[in-house]
């Protein structure tokens, strides 16, 4: 028994979207990867989120080497009659794109502490100021969670406490009945 025919429509629910492309997402690249491995085929892949993140893979070692090769075959006629300026704003943007990636790998390895050496006195004082600012922020949230535990644990000593102090009394209680019983 197969599945009915699902209706394709924009999922409402943000976090839901936002689960869905994470899923789809992960499964179309392991499709990808998959296809490459299996059928040795030359495979690009490229995704954008809505919020404009790439995700992208390529079963060779050049993304360009196979986007070239994509627009010789697909647009060699349509070059015939329309000029390349389609081709080439799109080779732009992905220029673009590929350098904005670059930038946000190589500052992520300078907050690593990495590859610090080609940064000059001002950018190392920026870098310094960023990190101060997120240890900052991040002792405060560790602060506010540690002293969430804390009153966790005091309610609990104080349950216990109390609690206990009531189980004996009412042990005391019962051993003075039972003294009273034996007379």
């Amino acid at each position: 028994m197969g599945r009915g025919k699902v209706v394709l429509k924009r999922i409402e629910n943000k976090i839901n979207r936002q689960v869905t492309f994470a899923k789809r997402r992960n499964g179309l690249l392991k499709k990808a990867y998959e296809l490459s491995v299996l059928c040795d085929a030359e495979i690009a892949l490229i995704i954008f989120s809505t919020r404009g993140k790439l995700y992208e893979f390529c079963s060779t070692s050049s993304m360009m080497r196979t986007l070239e090769r994509y627009q010789k075959c697909s647009y060699g006629a349509m070059e015939a009659s329309y000029p390349g300026y389609e081709t080439q704003s799109n080779h732009q943007e992905y220029l673009k794109l590929k350098a904005r990636f670059e930038v946000l790998q190589r500052s992520q390895r300078n907050l690593l502490g990495d590859e610090l050496g080609p940064l000059n006195t001002k950018e190392l004082e920026q870098l310094e100021l960023q990190l101060e600012t997120s240890l900052k922020r991040i002792r405060f949230t560790k602060t506010q969670f540690m002293l969430h535990q804390l009153a966790d644990l005091q309610n609990k000593v104080h349950t216990f406490f109390w609690g206990s102090a009531a189980s004996f009394f009412l042990l005391c209680m019962q051993l003075l009945e039972f003294c009273v019983i034996l007379g």
